[in-house]
């Protein structure tokens, strides 16, 4: 069944765009928000600008929504004013103004960096608890929690989507595990738009051999990954973090970066 009228978030980001236009029939209406311009808009498309930490115009951007495709927010790590304005402060203002507006689906961009503390050699899956590896992680961590309350309390249906590393190409060894191509991306972002769940954790991946991951709760609601990334090996494989901390744990140089643990702890942990 098509939407009236879906919401993109973070439309002038890297996924944002390629959503954008892969997106492109599953609504009749679809509603881009940015802070920045996105150029002529389509007969389809209408542009809204809005600061997620902005309640108000949030909730302004929410109304006559019908389901929502959240990649808005802080994308890196960064200090942590930065990551509670966007992430939290905005992922509450989101959810909220969905409940008010009476949208009932949201497609929440969540990371693999939530379980990026986790050692390489650990095969995970949509049960496994957070272990987050940066502010940011942490960011997407409560997000995913705030999705269940809103899903369980308030019926909106929320799929959050651990995206691994989404790009044209892995840049090196660690995305040979982690990458996800944009056609998969989208298809999945379809795929949770009409899928029947409540609240589902799922991973953003495709089907590599050196997946880390178990993503059979992603197949069960209609999930068909086509790419793989060996076939970039030969390219990437060479590349590691950097460090021996980010070259041991999932979350690469996430994990690493200001390190003070007991490394040996952490991968019996």
């Amino acid at each position: 069944m098509t939407l009236h009228r879906l919401l993109l978030t973070g439309a002038a980001g890297g996924l944002g765009k390629v959503l954008r236009t892969g997106l492109v029939g599953t609504a009749d209406i679809i509603r881009l928000s940015s802070r920045s311009d996105l150029g002529k808009l389509a007969p389809h498309e209408e542009h809204v600008r809005a600061d997620l930490a902005d309640a108000a115009a949030v909730e302004r951007m929410l109304e006559g929504v019908d389901a929502v495709v959240h990649m808005g927010g802080q994308s890196t790590e960064a200090a942590w004013d930065v990551v509670i304005a966007a992430n939290i402060v905005g992922a509450i203002n989101l959810y909220e103004a969905a409940r008010k507006a009476r949208t009932r689906r949201i497609i929440f961009a969540s990371s693999n960096h939530v379980i990026g503390m986790y050692p390489r050699d650990r095969r995970l899956d949509h049960t496994t608890p957070p272990r987050p590896d940066s502010r940011y992680g942490l960011s997407k961590a409560f997000g995913e929690d705030l999705a269940c309350f809103y899903a369980y309390k308030y019926g909106i249906s929320s799929l959050c989507i651990r995206i691994g590393s989404s790009f044209p190409e892995p840049k090196n060894r660690r995305m040979l595990s982690t990458w996800q191509s944009y056609d998969d991306i989208t298809e999945q972002i379809k795929a949770g738009l009409t899928a029947d769940y409540l609240f589902e954790i799922v991973y953003g991946v495709s089907a590599n051999t050196r997946n880390w991951w178990d993503n059979g709760n992603a197949e069960r609601l209609g999930y068909r990954p086509q790419d793989d990334s060996e076939q970039f090996a030969p390219k990437v494989e060479g590349i590691g973090d950097g460090d021996p901390v980010s070259d041991a744990l999932q979350g690469g140089a996430f994990a690493g970066r200001d390190y003070e643990g007991d490394l040996e702890r952490c991968l019996r942990g």
